[in-house]
């Protein structure tokens, strides 16, 4: 069994481009709900060093994690398109440093791996950009 405090790369899964919407990850093999899909390592920011990051690239590549801080997850859980719902999650584990993505449902092999970017798999909220 692997440490759950340890990275992992991220096995069965592969990236491939969408049109519109960039680049997304997709499942090369079937996944159950509750199975752990990456464990991303990520660099934890304060906010107010983010100010010269506003409006470019990278400001839509930020996860919360907590309230005076943003993360930049490497792996690849800065990849995963939004969907709601979304059939995997993710949750921050703060000792650890890591951004862990886990399965909320069933995804077959050849599906796009999506999580909602406001945490939760069936949060309703808008987000910030429009949807492709």
């Amino acid at each position: 069994m692997r440490d759950p405090d340890t990275p992992s790369a991220p096995h069965g899964l592969s990236i491939r481009e969408l049109p519109g919407r960039g680049r997304g990850v997709f499942a090369q093999h079937a996944f159950r709900a509750g199975d752990v899909l990456e464990r991303a390592p990520v660099i934890v920011v304060a906010r107010a060093q983010l100010a010269p990051l506003r409006d470019t690239l990278l400001d839509d590549y930020w996860f919360w994690w907590d309230d005076e801080h943003n993360a930049c997850a490497l792996g690849w859980a800065s990849l995963y398109n939004h969907a709601c719902p979304s059939n995997a999650t993710f949750r921050c584990h703060h000792a650890a440093r890591l951004l862990v993505v886990t399965a909320a449902a069933d995804i077959a092999i050849g599906s796009e791996v999506t999580i909602n970017y406001h945490g939760a798999a069936d949060d309703p909220r808008p987000v910030w950009f429009p949807l492709a």
